[in-house]
């Protein structure tokens, strides 16, 4: 059986302070009018059942899952102890489908991706599942880039794997993490390289071969793990695996060493909606580019975000390119060409005793 995979854990940090850590980027409604979860559910449910959704997330996290998405259950959900990055992750899914269905295949998607249009997606995840499903290859689903971005990793294609049913499928033959500027706008013109958007295809078996040939370790840890599954010790043993396992990403651990990856390119529109930026992509502009969410003010300002989620009013005069945030207690103003330290500013938080309920 195919099975849709969704990684949920992440703490969108670039997000807040909307996003935090009681009620993360995934669980937010950015876009649409659903949680991003729930959004990533929805747009492959067609092909996918619910009964098939597995949820890796953080046990906190939940509650708030069966809360808000009624048509999942505990079922659904498999909880980390901790974040330890997302080859343990995934390989924890892994291995309790493969206990379940030695066939199950993956499909490997993130809680706070925007696709559009959502059948493009599906008819690739149909190809790939059908390639996994008969040969032991790791896939993953490549986009074509519509801008130099800096921001994403890179794939870069190599020799043609197959076209069949109208869908370009190549041999990887290397992985770039975010590039500078000048790499970027290289990859974009070469036509060689497709955004990496972390979305993968896969069987389960072959999955953990993979982490069995490259992270033996890991390997040893979750076969240990998988004994306890289904048992009274089931939780216990879970705490010791991700307090013993190494916390590494999939491209570090798998991707970067394995020969047996091919990568799918889609041609649909994705963004992974990493920080406040991104809704200038999806969100309707006044005449000035400033692109206002809740009641606010704009005079005189031009190519600034305002998001207000509370009542009363953000007001902004003369000023451009800067993100405005009011949630709840807290008040975000920050340069645009600053929003990617928000990170930093979290971090000085957390420094502060008193300041640290604000995250």
């Amino acid at each position: 059986m195919i099975y849709n995979v969704i990684m949920a854990g992440g703490k969108g940090e670039r997000f807040w302070p909307l996003s935090r850590i009681g009620r993360p980027k995934q669980f937010l409604k950015l876009i649409s009018d659903k949680m991003m979860l729930e959004e990533t559910i929805d747009r492959v449910s067609s092909f996918i059942p619910n009964e098939n959704v597995r949820i890796v997330t953080n046990q906190s996290m939940q509650e708030i899952i069966i809360e808000n998405i009624p048509s999942l259950d505990k079922s659904n959900i498999l909880t980390e102890p901790e974040g330890r990055n997302t080859c343990i992750a995934i390989g924890l899914a892994a291995i309790h489908l493969v206990k379940d269905d030695p066939e199950a295949v993956m499909v490997v998607l993130s809680a706070d991706h925007v696709i559009k249009p959502p059948e493009k997606l599906v008819s690739i995840i149909k190809r790939g599942s059908e390639i996994a499903a008969e040969e032991d290859f790791l896939i993953t689903i490549g986009i074509t880039p519509t801008r130099p971005e800096t921001g994403y990793g890179y794939v870069k294609m190599g020799e043609l794997f197959s076209d069949a049913g109208g869908f370009s499928v190549h041999r990887v033959s290397g992985f770039t993490e975010k590039p500078k500027a000048a790499i970027a706008s290289e990859y974009y013109y070469s036509r060689k390289y497709l955004w990496n958007s972390g979305m993968f295809i896969w069987s389960a078996k072959t999955l953990l071969s993979a982490i069995e040939k490259h992270q033996p370790e890991m390997h040893q840890l979750l076969t240990a793990y998988s004994k306890e599954i289904g048992s009274a010790n089931e939780a216990s043993a879970r705490e010791l695996l991700y307090k013993e396992v190494e916390s590494i990403s999939l491209d570090f651990a798998l991707l970067e060493y394995a020969d047996n990856v091919l990568t799918i390119k889609g041609d649909f529109i994705w963004d992974d909606v990493g920080g406040w930026l991104a809704l200038e992509r999806y969100k309707e502009k006044d005449m000035e580019n400033n692109v206002i969410i809740g009641d606010a003010l704009l005079l005189d300002s031009y190519e600034t975000t305002a998001y207000n989620q509370e009542d009363g009013i953000i007001a902004c005069l003369g000023i451009s390119d800067i993100v405005v945030v009011r949630s709840g207690e807290i008040t975000l103003v920050v340069h645009k060409t600053q929003a990617d330290r928000i990170k930093d500013l979290l971090t000085k938080l957390e420094e502060d005793e008193k300041y640290k309920k604000y995250l």
